[in-house]
């Protein structure tokens, strides 16, 4: 007998004021095998949420690192929250040191509260 299908959880990308999708443009200038790689791990989360390490990272107060090691060699990490039974895309980077920058964190944590305040 085969196993149900664990329920998706819907995943929503950050909107501006303006309209513009950051991550989504991000997601857009990647190489196209980049591109699906990142896009393969962003529907795992959707599938397992929650989910722990190598996939997902806590960055603690409800921020989370989806880490995808990417074909180009480079590494990518979406930042998202979970907030009311969805998932949020806030902000994607490609990493360049150990530590995710300050400065990206510091955005995607204003991103999350913009959410949460609706």
């Amino acid at each position: 007998m085969l196993e149900p299908t664990p329920p998706k959880i819907d995943l929503r990308f950050y909107r501006t004021a303006g309209g513009n999708e950051p991550v989504r443009d991000w997601l857009g200038d990647l190489p196209e095998a980049d591109r699906r790689e990142v896009g393969l791990d962003l529907q795992r989360v959707q599938y397992r949420w929650p989910v722990g390490m190598p996939l997902c990272r806590s960055l603690g107060d409800g921020l989370w690192e989806v880490r995808t090691p990417l074909p180009s060699k480079t590494i990518s990490r979406v930042l998202i929250c979970f907030h009311d039974g969805e998932l949020y895309a806030l902000h994607g980077i490609i990493k360049k040191t150990q530590k995710t920058p300050d400065e990206d964190l510091k955005l995607a944590r204003k991103r999350m509260k913009e959410i949460e305040n609706g």
